[in-house]
C-alpha cells in the first residue's frame, strides 16, 4: 500500500537541513531500511515529529550491511521515530518560502507560498440512517483490508460480505436505533474539519477542508474527485485515528494510493500523510482534561476511581504481523497517565480492548472480561475512557454507555464515569491545526520508480508486511441491491453459504481463523 512510496530528498538530504534553525530544530538522519539498492534516511525535528524522508542511492553507502533487521524490528526499536508526518518524493519542493516558515515550528505564521492547499479527514463513516445500516455493512466486509481471505477463496469476498451484512443488519439497526437512527460520526466530523479550517486561519494558513469516510458518505473517492476539481496544489491527508492501525488508516491509504495512481493530476500533487499522532502534547492534554473534568463530576470520591481505557481491538494476528496498533495504544496510555501524574492525579488504570467478533484470539484483555474481573475485585468506581475514538458514535454511545455499563452493574461496580470523546474540544484541534502546520514544508510527491505499496518510513515497514497480495478494493455501495429479484436472491444465498461452508473447512484443516480479520466497528 504505497499511497506515499518513498519520500525522497533524493541525494540531497541537506536541501531540508540547511534550511532549519539551529535555535529551533536539531535534525539528525536515521538509516530505517534497505531495499532494492537504497537506503531510506528519516529527518526528525526535536519535537519528535519525522517529517521527511530521503532515498540515498546505494552507491554512497557501500558501508552499509547487506542484511538489516526485519521492518517489525525497525519498527520496534525506532520509537524515537515517531512519523507524524510522513511525505512523499522530492523533499526539494520544500521551496525558500516553505523553509522560511522552518523557522516558526510553533505553528504559527507558517509561510507555504500561494500555493492552494487542501487537508484530507479520513474517517470510517457510519450509516446516517437505518436503511443505510445493511449498505454501510457490505462496503465494510467487502474491503479486504477488513476481511483477509485465503487466496484461493478470495473470488467468495463479496458474497461473503453479502452474507455478513445480512446477518448482522438487524442487531447494528437495533443499536443505531437506539442512540437516534443513525451515526452521528459523518455530523462530528465536518464540525471538526470545520473548526480545523478556523484553527488553520487563525494561524495565517487558509485551507481547503474536504471529509473522505471509507465505507459510507461522503466516500473517499468523493472528497478526491473535488480535491482535483479544485486544482488543489498541495494535500496533507490527516486520518482521523490517534494510533495507526492497518485496518483503519491503512485501508483508506491503499484506496488513496490507487486513485492518485489513476488519476495523472493527483499523481503528481505534492502530498503528505500524518499516519499517527497519538504522542502529540495537544491530544495528549486534550485526553487528561477530559479525564479530570468527568472524574470530578461523576465521582464522591474521585482518588477512588479506576481510570478504564476502553481501545478499538484488533485480531492477535496483526499485530504479530507488524501492525503497531497495541505498541502505540500502550504508549498513548502511559503518556496520558504521566500527565495525570503530574497533575497529581494518581488513580489506578486498566486498558482493555472492545469490539471482537469471531473466533479467533483478538488483543487482551477483553474490556467485557475486564469489568467483570474489577467488579469481582472490589472496585465500586469505574471511570470509562474510549482512548482510539476521537468522536461519539456507536461504539461509544452504545457499547459503552449502555453495554459495558449494563455489565458494571451486573458486575458489582456501584459508581460509573464515561469521559466524552474529544469531538471539537479546542486544545486537540489546534494541536491538529499545528501538525498540519508542521507538515506542511514537507510536502512532496509520489516516487514512481518505487514498487513498494506502502508509504514512506514506519508506515512503510508496517504495511509492507500487511499488504502482501494487493487485493484489489471494491467500490462502494451505497443502494442495497443483493436479492432484487426471487432468482437473484436465490443464487446470491446459495453463494453465500458456499461461501460459509469453505471458510469453516479451511478454518477446520488449517487450524486458523480465516474470520480472523474481522473488525468489529460494525456493531
Amino acid at each position: 500500500m504505497d499511497l506515499a512510496a518513498t519520500c525522497g530528498i533524493s541525494l540531497n538530504a541537506r536541501v531540508a537541513t540547511n534550511h532549519l534553525s539551529r535555535q529551533q530544530t536539531k535534525l539528525f538522519s536515521q538509516r530505517l531500511h534497505r531495499k532494492g539498492g537504497h537506503t531510506q534516511h528519516a529527518v526528525r525535528n526535536s519535537k519528535h515529529t519525522c517529517v521527511a524522508f530521503s532515498n540515498v542511492g546505494s552507491a554512497y553507502n557501500t558501508h552499509l550491511p547487506n542484511h538489516l533487521p526485519s521492518p517489525t524490528t525497525l519498527l520496534r526499536r525506532k520509537k524515537s521515530l515517531r512519523t507524524c508526518a510522513t511525505s512523499y518524493d522530492a523533499v526539494e519542493s520544500a521551496s525558500e518560502s516553505d523553509s522560511a516558515g522552518l523557522a516558526n515550528m510553533n505553528g504559527y505564521n507558517v509561510d507555504v507560498g500561494q500555493e492552494k492547499i487542501g487537508v484530507l479527514l479520513l474517517n470510517l463513516g457510519g450509516p446516517d440512517t437505518l436503511d443505510d445500516v445493511k449498505p454501510f455493512l457490505y462496503n465494510l466486509f467487502a474491503d479486504p483490508d477488513i476481511i483477509r481471505l485465503p487466496k484461493p477463496v478470495q473470488f467468495l469476498q463479496k458474497p461473503l460480505a453479502a452474507l455478513l451484512s445480512s446477518l448482522r443488519a438487524p442487531k447494528s439497526s437495533e443499536a443505531y436505533a437506539s442512540i437516534g437512527g443513525g451515526s452521528p460520526l459523518r455530523r462530528i466530523t465536518m464540525e471538526q474539519g470545520e473548526a480545523l479550517k478556523e484553527a488553520l486561519e487563525v494561524r495565517g494558513q487558509p485551507v481547503e477542508m474536504y471529509v473522505g469516510m471509507r465505507y459510507w458518505k461522503p466516500f473517499t473517492e468523493e472528497a478526491i474527485l473535488q480535491i482535483k476539481k479544485d486544482r488543489i496544489q498541495k494535500l496533507v491527508v490527516l486520518p482521523l485515528y490517534p494510533q495507526f492501525s492497518i485496518s483503519t488508516s491503512g485501508s483508506s491509504l491503499r484506496l488513496l494510493e490507487e486513485l492518485f495512481k489513476a488519476d495523472d493530476y493527483l499523481y503528481s500533487m505534492p502530498h503528505t500523510v500524518i499516519p499517527s499522532w497519538y504522542q502529540r502534547p495537544g491530544y495528549v492534554n486534550a485526553m487528561a482534561d477530559l479525564i479530570v473534568g468527568e472524574r470530578e463530576r461523576a465521582f464522591s470520591e474521585p482518588e477512588k476511581a479506576t481510570i478504564f481505557f476502553s481501545a478499538h481491538g484488533v485480531p492477535k494476528s496483526y499485530v504479530e504481523e507488524g501492525d503497531p496498533y497495541k505498541e502505540e495504544m500502550e504508549e498513548c496510555v502511559q503518556l496520558i497517565m504521566e500527565e495525570l501524574k503530574r497533575r497529581n492525579v494518581n488513580n489506578e488504570h486498566v486498558l482493555a480492548y472492545q469490539s471482537r467478533v469471531g473466533p479467533v484470539e483478538w488483543l487482551q484483555p477483553y474490556t467485557e472480561d475486564s469489568i467483570r474481573s474489577l467488579g469481582e475485585s472490589g472496585c465500586n468506581d469505574l471511570l470509562a475512557v474510549p482512548i482510539s475514538f476521537v468522536s461519539e458514535h456507536i461504539e461509544t454511545l452504545e457499547e459503552i454507555d449502555m453495554e459495558y455499563r449494563e455489565l458494571a452493574e451486573e458486575s458489582g461496580i456501584k459508581n460509573w464515569g464515561r469521559a466524552p470523546a474529544l469531538n471539537c474540544n479546542s486544545v486537540f484541534i489546534d494541536d491538529l491545526a499545528m501538525a498540519v502546520t508542521e507538515a506542511l514544508p514537507y510536502v512532496g510527491v509520489m516516487d514512481p520508480d518505487v514498487g513498494s505499496k506502502v508509504p514512506s518510513g514506519k508506515v512503510q515497514d508496517l504495511l509492507a508486511a500487511y499488504d502482501r497480495e494487493d487485493n484489489a478494493l471494491p467500490p462502494p455501495v451505497t443502494v442495497w441491491e443483493w436479492g432484487f429479484t426471487k432468482s437473484a436472491e436465490t443464487w446470491n444465498g446459495r453463494i453465500a453459504m458456499f461461501a460459509v461452508v469453505v471458510l469453516l473447512v479451511l478454518e477446520v484443516t488449517t487450524g486458523s481463523g480465516v474470520f480472523s480479520s474481522m473488525w468489529g466497528f460494525a456493531k
